[in-house]
Parts: structure tokens; sequence; C-alpha cells
């Protein structure tokens, strides 16, 4: 009989070969399998990644997208998915979930130069990434409300034109042009506040010389805004706003072109004698006296030549196609330069 070690030996020279038949199998199919987890994995990835994580096509670039406050995470999702700025609401749910910013994501405007990934989004709206910068935006010397509506709402997305006109129209001539920096979120109501307190702020440099004038505030305005289209440079203002007090002080009527662009937008070359004639009261042709409001928005310059004007004995003024004031004493006088200048 076979001794029990040489039985035992012998089993496990057996198994020991099965082994290696095995392994050999093994690493003969080791590449098929690698090939195959690779191209399940990866399927996987594609699909996740065209289906939840890139941008959807109509992704809302450079435009605002709001996250209201006090909804549950679901709603959020729900809005952003229709907003076309993630692909899947459900899917951003449980990407934030899983941050564990589920319970304080940030409410507010948000806006995003380029389309970006739902990681991306879920990130933003977790830290509170808002994106917004200033922009810059300049309003010119002598623009009016509506010239100031066109502009603002060209550039902010929640500035409503209407209702800036609406409250903005009854105070022409009393928000400052200057260059301004506005969050791209902001509305007519912070427009209108900044620069009704610019020019308050501006006046305020130069109230000892309102003071001391004989004018109103909302003479020296409308005065302002008449001579800021008038005139070409510091010394016209002040000359020009000097004839312009000269007429009304001895009962003549201003017959300024300029007042015609407000109410039709016809400058001096355009005029016919029918708008001359016209029953409008911004014609200072048929009308004595200021027109009833301003014209526009006044610059400092022109805020000061109307407060404090240059004295002269000058009545008529008129600028010729070159852009070049000739001032006159007499009527004779501009009769000659009309002929003479155009």
């Amino acid at each position: 009989m076979e001794p029990f070690e040489q039985k035992l030996e012998r089993l496990f020279e057996k198994g020991h070969a099965l082994l290696d038949r095995f392994s050999a199998r093994w690493r003969a199919h080791t590449n098929r399998r690698t090939t195959l987890f690779v191209l399940v994995v990866g399927t996987i990835a594609i699909t996740a990644y065209f289906q939840f994580i890139r941008p959807p096509d109509a992704f809302p670039a450079n435009k605002l997208v709001s996250v209201p406050a006090g909804i549950p995470l679901s709603s959020i999702g729900t809005i952003l998915e229709e907003e076309h700025v993630v692909r899947s609401g459900t899917a951003l749910d449980l990407l934030v979930t899983a941050m564990g910013h589920e319970r304080d994501v940030h409410a507010g405007d948000y806006l995003f130069k380029e389309p970006q990934d739902i990681f991306r989004i879920a990130r933003a709206i977790s830290i509170g990434a808002y994106g917004l910068e200033p922009m810059r935006i300049r309003i010119p010397e002598g623009a009016m409300t509506k010239d100031i509506a066109l502009i603002f709402s060209s550039t902010l997305e929640r500035f409503d034109a209407d209702k800036f006109l609406a409250q903005a129209e009854p105070q022409e001539g009393y928000f400052f042009p200057d260059t301004y920096f506005f969050l791209p979120n902001a509305t007519e109501d912070t427009v209108m506040r900044a620069m009704r307190q610019n020019f308050e702020q501006h006046i305020a440099t130069i109230a000892p010389q309102i003071a001391s004038s004989t004018r109103s505030l909302a003479d020296i305005v409308t005065m302002a805004s008449i001579v800021e289209r008038e005139a070409r440079n510091k010394a016209d203002r002040r000359l020009i706003a000097g004839v312009l007090w000269n007429r009304l002080d001895r009962g003549m009527a201003l017959q300024v072109d300029v007042t015609f662009l407000y109410t039709i937008g016809k400058g001096t070359f355009q005029l016919t004698m029918k708008d001359l004639t016209s029953d409008s009261p911004y014609n200072t042709y048929k009308n004595k006296g200021l027109p009833p409001t301003p014209i526009g928005s006044p610059s400092l310059d022109s805020l000061l030549a109307a407060a404090v004007p240059t004295k002269s004995d000058y009545l008529y003024f008129l600028a010729d196609r070159n852009g070049v004031t000739h001032f006159c004493k007499t009527y004779a006088c501009q009769v000659a330069n009309k002929a003479k200048y155009f």
C-alpha cells in the first residue's frame, strides 16, 4: 500500500497543476476582460456626459439666471433645467446633495459668460459664485431721458424702459450725464437713484454760484440744457448763456432751434416754416420765456455757465456749418451773418 505522505504529495502536485492551468487560462483572457470593462465604463461615462454633464445646446451664456430664495433644491433643479442651464435638474439635485450643500444653496441672479457643465453649475450655486461684474455705461452730456432709457435698456437685462420713462420724464434734466458702473442685474430704480444722487452731488459743488445768481435752480437747469446743445466749448457756453438771459430779460423770444430736437428730433438745417409756427410749448420762436422743462441732461460746465454767464450786450448768435459761433448786438448784424455763413 502507498504511503499516506506519497498520496498527499501527489494530490498537491495535481492541485498545483490545476492551478497552473487555470492561471494560464486567466492570463490568456485578461486582455479581453479588460477591454470589455473599459468599453462598459466608457459607454457609461459617455452616456452620462451627453445626458447629464455637458451644457445644454441652448445654454443662456451672458444672460441673467435667477435662483429664487426659499424654495427646495428640487425646484431649483427644475428651474435651471427649464432655463437650459443644466440638462437634468434631478442630476443637479443629487450632485449638490453629494457636495453637502442641499440646505444652503445661494439664491440670487447668476451670470455665466460661457456654457458651464453641471459640476461647475453645482459649485456656483453652492458657494454663491454669481459671476456679476460691474458694467461701464456712459451717458453723454445733453442726453434726454428717452436716450438714457434706450442706453440702459440695451445693456441692463432687468431695466424696464417704460417704467423708467414714466418716473424720469417729469425729472428731465436732473439726471447727471456721466460714466456709471452698474451690475448686470441693476433695475430702473437703481439707475434712477444713482443718476439723481449724482446730480445732487454735482449741483452742490456750485451751490454758492447758484445762490448768488438771480435765477431759480429750475430756470438754471433748463437754461443749461439749452446751452449744452447750443455751445461747443466753455467760452461759448458762458457767452451764449449771457445772450439768452439778455433776451429773456428784454422780453424777447429765445428763438433757439435745439428745443425742436427735444420734441420732433429736427436740427437747425432740417426745420421748416411749419415747424417754426407750430403750437408746441417748446417752440421758442412762438412762445416767450424758457420751455416748460429742460430738454436734456446738462453737464456741470453748462450748469455753471447758466448760473454765471459772461455779461455782454449781445442779443443774437448763430453757429456756422463749421461749428464756429458768431455773436451780434443787432438784428441787422444777425441777418448779415446768416447771409454770410449759410
